[in-house]
């Protein structure tokens, strides 16, 4: 077997890294929501917001996005300075 050179092993192994990182990059729009929830009991209304947001961009046919508009659209009306 043949060995392989130590900038060449590094450059696999950050490849393998990267894959794994892209692969399961995103979070799910059920724990987007249950963060931007605690969000809005911490007062943080504009992270709330951009949560909701998110759900609403990066899942819009899901049930969360459904949920996110009407709890962003609270929020906009309650705080839109936020």
């Amino acid at each position: 077997m043949r060995k392989l050179k130590a900038g060449t092993m590094v450059l696999i192994i950050l490849g393998l890294l990267f894959a794994l990182m892209v692969g399961c990059g995103g979070e799910s729009p059920e724990s987007l929501f249950g963060t931007a929830q605690f969000e809005e009991k911490q007062t943080n209304f504009t992270h709330a917001k951009e949560l909701y947001q998110q759900i609403i961009r990066e899942h819009p046919d899901s049930e969360w996005a459904k949920k996110a508009k009407e709890r962003f659209k609270a929020l906009q009306d309650l705080y839109p300075e936020n």
